[in-house]
């Protein structure tokens, strides 16, 4: 790694640390890569490197906090990078808090749409912890509820000095937050009074952010959907609200939240996304909503398989379960199932995946109509749960199967979930090829390539090449060339 010039004053408080950690230099620089691969870094530090920080040279990036990180777990107390002699940097698990407080989050999660909505582009190049999965899901699942999440407004008193009448300036919890740019009149100010019409526009706003979203891809309206947040909801949470308002008004946010981390997965910028995730979790349970809590886990869990970590997507799933126990829904039940059959397909546990299905199919057998689902569950229906199927199907390498259910769901999936459709039609272009149906295959693939194309999804676009690296055994082959050509048009 390269380092910042050398400065002339050794590190003192370093050595001081190193030789009360006993660590030697080759050794925390061992500590220091291993941490860093958690976080997904490649990092190459040795022990010549710790020497030049202990002469004074300063580390860039995120290791200082990931080196503060290395000696608060030897020492058992919090340290940071300024009680290393190290210039001060982002936290490593920034964004991953799980608040003490209601207020406390507030302020956690209007800081992430602040600085998403600026240029703060390092922020979406953010890499995703693997490691930061662990307490914000143990904490909701022991937490105890937020006992009060109204906020009262200022009492109007008199500006010491000034005539009667005058407003004082607010200190503490209710002041307004320093802005970036001037309020327009008809802006949001910290103080407004909360009321109905205002959680029914936030309501109608996921509603809309979310058919984008299906219909086009993360990216096409992402950041729109974040400025929103800062501009409106923010003030929104930083005004004032009875108890029962409150709790409305935070599972509002809790929903927007997660769009804006799923919208963020979909293109990729899984260390935000994860992020969001959390708040969301955090502010689902400052409102009261256990089931939207299991739904935010459930996202998590889906992120994990799409990385790669199943066992971590594994206890997500479990935890969510745990959380609601088995009074929810039959659908959110089945939904929850279906999220680790997800996980032990991707590890290639056929008998837990085969269980977890089991137990998914016959929780949606066991819905009604007129059942109360949540809002956020309804988009769990055969067709969704078909989905699922394909999708473990296909990573257990049971293609005639995976092509079955993958069939099935596209017959029965509604046009405005365009992206699950494409997602459905490159499973079942994988199941005819996993089947030797090679012609058919590309042919359902050139169509999948066509729909990425008119998306802004990552996810799309891996999806696509997934299929495309399945494709090099055959690479000769008619049916190959002729796609490739397509896709090569598409771009």
């Amino acid at each position: 790694m390269t380092d910042r010039p050398a400065q002339r004053t050794p590190n003192r408080q370093l050595a001081a640390l190193i030789a009360e950690a006993g660590f030697s230099n080759a050794g925390l620089a061992r500590r220091v890569d291993q941490l860093g691969l958690e976080h997904g870094l490649d990092l190459r530090y040795d022990k010549t490197s710790v020497t030049r920080w202990l002469r004074g040279q300063q580390p860039r990036g995120t290791t200082p906090a990931l080196i503060a990180e290395v000696f608060t777990r030897r020492l058992g107390r919090r340290l940071t990078a300024q009680d290393l002699g190290l210039d001060a940097c982002a936290p490593v698990y920034a964004g991953l808090e799980f608040a003490a407080t209601p207020e406390e989050a507030v302020d956690i999660v209007s800081g992430l749409w602040r600085k998403d909505s600026g240029s703060h582009a390092e922020l979406r190049k953010i890499a995703f912890t693997p490691a930061g999965l662990v307490v914000p899901s143990r904490d909701w699942l022991i937490g105890r509820p937020d006992d009060r999440v109204a906020r009262e407004p200022a009492p109007r008193v008199p500006a010491q000095g000034g005539p009667a009448g005058v407003r004082a300036p607010v200190r503490g919890p209710a002041a307004p937050v320093a802005r970036t740019r001037a309020r327009g009149p008809l802006e949001r100010v910290p103080g407004h009074r909360v009321g109905g019409g205002d959680i029914a526009a936030l309501r109608s706003v996921g509603e809309l952010f979310r058919a984008l979203d299906d219909r086009f891809g993360g990216g096409h309206a992402r950041q729109a959907l974040v400025r929103y947040l800062e501009h409106e909801c923010e003030p929104m949470l930083r005004g004032s609200y009875d108890e029962q308002t409150g709790r409305r008004l935070f599972a509002a946010a809790a929903d927007l939240t997660r769009l804006a981390g799923w919208t963020s997965y979909d293109i990729a910028a899984h260390g935000l996304a994860q992020r969001y995730f959390v708040q969301a979790l955090r502010l689902a349970q400052a409102a009261g909503d256990r089931p939207y809590g299991s739904f935010v886990l459930v996202t998590m869990s889906r992120q994990a398989v799409y990385l790669g970590h199943g066992r971590e997507a594994v206890q997500l799933a479990r935890v969510a379960q745990q959380g609601i126990g088995t009074g929810g829904p039959p659908a959110v039940q089945s939904l929850l199932h279906a999220a680790e059959a997800r996980a032990h397909a991707v590890l290639g546990e056929v008998r837990a995946c085969t269980a977890a299905l089991v137990r998914a199919e016959r929780a949606l057998e066991a819905a009604r109509p007129g059942d109360d689902v949540p809002y956020w569950a309804r988009f769990f229906d055969e067709a969704q749960l078909a989905d699922e199927l394909g999708h473990c199907h296909r990573d257990l390498q049971q293609y005639r199967a995976a092509a079955q259910h993958a069939e099935r769901s596209l017959q029965l999936r509604s046009p405005a979930y365009a992206r699950s459709r494409l997602f459905c039609r490159v499973v079942l272009a994988t199941a005819r090829l996993g089947l030797g149906e090679l012609d058919q295959a590309c042919a359902l693939a050139a169509e999948a390539a066509a729909q990425a194309a008119d998306m802004r999804s990552a996810r799309a676009i891996e999806y696509i090449r997934d299929f495309e690296r399945r494709l090099e055994p055959h690479k000769d082959a008619a049916p190959v060339r002729s796609y490739r050509e397509k896709a090569a048009v598409l771009g």
